[in-house]
């Protein structure tokens, strides 16, 4: 078969490599739509990957095509989605369903071979059915619908309140259409990009703020009556982000941080007081697993796909064959090049 194959920094290629074998409690998938997710940006263009050759690719959807002997739940020509967390089933936190926290855990597209290639391997305890209604471009969506979900879940999310999205990356804007879902008052979407903030008011945003403007905060106490959010869902991962939602939030109230920072972060005693003095909760989330496993984030990703609450179109920057994976990176080289998800088609 044919894969994008990862030797080093900056060396991707794509070239034949052996079909997987699988086992009994495995199927083979024809990958038909895979992502390239901002933690890829790092093992490709700089040294995060784990080792060397690998393939990367942990966002995809596609068709079964061969099952194990001891597979039940799923058969050849069913149309799946794939979640990659690969946990030991074993420990602890897996016996309470913190599978994220699996210590032993592994992961396609990280630490084993993954979706950048015409077929991949997974458990079929793995394998996420499609809804007929729910095509292979969704499909390839669902992880990172998942991740948001699993956030608002974390932070015991409640409808009823405002809430407000600080950045409208993929997940920003996947967190802010689920919180609508789930019966938000009113969403604040930030950003300091005009075009992501249309995205965000046709997805569902009711005001949208940006936060390059120099009168932002006045806008926000005169829209909070000065209170600020009772929920803060922060998916940027950058500083200025994590501080701001520290700052916006109400007395009492959540801040989530699903955003994950690549450099150091610095909090000034005053700025760490918000905590305190404010009595936030603040909490981390990472990944999207819950028991029975993958988890209801993963369900909740199919049926909202299914009824048509969860829209994609516009988060995507191009669909490319996966021969071009070398030029998309090379244009993710390039800040502000890429606007949205690039997809990946098998």
């Amino acid at each position: 078969m044919k894969a994008a194959v990862l030797y080093g920094p900056r060396d991707i290629r794509y070239e034949e490599v052996e079909l997987p074998d699988i086992k009994e409690d495995e199927v083979l998938v024809r990958v038909k739509y895979t992502g390239i997710c901002g933690s890829d940006i790092p093992r490709v263009l700089g040294n995060a990957a784990h080792f060397y050759p690998i393939i990367l690719g942990h966002e995809f959807a596609g068709e079964v095509v061969k099952v194990g002997n001891a597979v039940r739940n799923v058969k050849v020509g069913d149309k799946i989605a794939g979640a990659p967390l690969l946990p030991c089933h074993r420990c602890i936190d897996c016996s309470r369903g913190h599978y994220s926290q699996c210590r032993n855990y592994s992961f396609i597209g990280s630490r084993t071979f993954g979706s950048w290639a015409e077929y991949v391997k997974i458990p079929a305890i793995n394998a996420v059915k499609l809804p007929d209604e729910v095509g292979f471009i969704e499909g390839a969506f669902f992880e990172p619908v998942t991740v948001a979900l699993h956030g608002l879940f974390v932070m015991d999310f409640k409808g009823g309140y405002d809430v407000a999205i600080v950045g409208m990356g993929t997940i920003g804007l996947l967190a802010l259409q689920c919180a609508k879902i789930l019966g938000a008052k009113r969403i604040f979407a930030f950003d300091i990009d005009p075009e992501r903030l249309n995205i965000a008011k046709e997805y569902g945003a009711d005001i949208c703020i940006n936060t390059g403007d120099e009168s932002f905060k006045e806008a926000i106490a005169d829209l909070t009556g000065g209170r600020g959010f009772e929920m803060v869902v922060e998916a940027a991962g950058v500083e200025f982000t994590e501080k701001l939602s520290l700052e916006i939030a109400a007395n009492k109230g959540s801040v989530l941080f699903i955003g994950t920072p690549s450099k150091p972060i610095t909090l000034y005693p005053r700025e760490f007081e918000h905590i305190n003095r404010k009595e936030l909760t603040v909490k981390g989330s990472w990944m999207s697993y819950s028991a029975p496993f993958p988890g209801r984030e993963w369900d909740l990703a199919a049926y909202y796909f299914k009824k048509g609450w969860l829209k994609v179109e516009k988060l995507i920057d191009r669909i490319i064959p996966l021969n071009d994976i070398a030029c998309a990176f090379a244009d993710l080289e390039t800040p502000g090049k890429v606007k949205g998800k690039i997809l990946l088609e098998g």
